[in-house]
């Protein structure tokens, strides 16, 4: 998901996609944990995903002040 596409989201879906990549990451951390991730790399494009969903949450509360 590139940063437009999080600029084009409501604040709810914003909400939203924050809370369900926090689960997918912690789920791909357990997984880790497990020896089950074939590929570690999806860990910090998640990680990514919620940075630039924190961002663009920063932008709009910035923009609001």
């Amino acid at each position: 998901m590139e940063i437009d596409d999080i600029r084009g989201m409501t604040d709810e879906e914003l909400a939203d996609e924050l809370d369900s990549v926090n689960r997918e990451l912690m789920n791909l951390r357990f997984r880790t944990a497990t020896m089950q991730l074939a590929n570690v790399n999806e860990i910090s494009k998640a990680r990514r995903r919620i940075a630039r969903v924190l961002t663009v949450q920063r932008e709009r509360e910035l923009a609001r002040a």
